[in-house]
């Protein structure tokens, strides 16, 4: 039986947290290690944590610096081989989820996922979100692994590193795309749903996209700089429009026609300058 550590942080959401706190101690998988990570929240989280005590293993309550500064409380805490974050809102799928995901880590593997289910408001309905059995850096550079369906061996933190608390919101983000794309950490996918997700949290919100997409770009600056631009020119090549365009060249009238109207947007976009560090050709 291997021992999971499911980690809670919380700022001023005491209903997400009553919820998600149920969810965890009503599993009946019985080696868990539950911590709860509270920013000293001022709504009563405190003591709906207190309600709980006798059935969770580790909990604090005290000013952080943000999400990955409360994360990595958690991870310090954690003694389980594996752990999971089960934030405030989050819940786990059914009462038997983790007893069904322990029966499917074998290999040990450093990272195993599996899927979510959410409510899609505009369809007015729940929906399951899959997640591929291969990872590569193009899943990365548009998605990202749930940190609510996955369970993460606790030693890459030590391996690799803790979350990047210079990040608000996208270093989970960069842990698992550093953890697969560079570090080559073993993965798997177990294909069963881990947890329904909670869509009102901060990387959900449409206000922080830009935030997000400028974490993002720090990453891929930092460690995928040489490829990056390459990739997605490969990426351009696949893309819908592109063979579009392909499949217009057959056709000799339309590709004079497309040709045409490209070289007359051409005249009316600026000049572009050819340089290469520093020189010009």
């Amino acid at each position: 039986m291997i021992k999971i550590s499911v980690i809670t942080i919380n700022y001023n959401e005491k209903d997400g947290l009553k919820k998600t706190i149920e969810s965890v101690v009503n599993q009946t998988y019985t080696d868990i290690e539950y911590i709860v990570i509270d920013g000293n929240s001022s709504d009563g989280s405190k003591e709906v944590i207190e309600s709980y005590r006798d059935k969770i293993t580790y909990a604090i309550s005290e000013p952080d610096t943000g999400i990955y500064n409360a994360m990595n409380k958690g991870i310090r805490a954690a003694k389980g081989e594996y752990l999971i974050f089960m934030n405030s809102g989050d819940s786990f799928y059914e009462h038997d989820t983790v007893a069904k995901a322990e029966k499917l880590m074998k290999g040990n593997y450093g990272i195993y996922y599996g899927d979510l289910i959410y409510y899609n408001k505009r369809k007015k309905k729940f929906e399951d979100w899959i997640f591929p059995n291969k990872l590569t850096l193009g899943f990365f550079i548009e998605n990202s692994l749930p940190h609510q369906g996955s369970f993460i061996k606790r030693s890459l933190f030590d391996s690799i590193s803790m979350y990047n608390e210079n990040l608000k919101i996208a270093s989970d983000w960069e842990f698992f795309i550093i953890a697969v794309c560079i570090e080559k950490v073993s993965y798997r996918h177990i294909g069963i749903v881990i947890s329904e997700y909670d869509f009102t949290g901060i990387s959900s919100d449409p206000k922080n996209y830009q935030l997000v997409t400028s974490e993002k770009q720090q990453t891929f600056d930092r460690h995928f700089s040489m490829v990056i631009e390459d990739y997605k020119i490969i990426k351009l090549l696949e893309s819908k429009r592109f063979r579009n365009i392909i499949y217009i060249k057959q056709f000799r009238t339309a590709w004079k026609l497309l040709k045409g109207f490209s070289n007359l947007l051409l005249v009316f976009l600026p000049k572009q300058d050819h340089t290469t560090r520093g020189y010009k050709y």
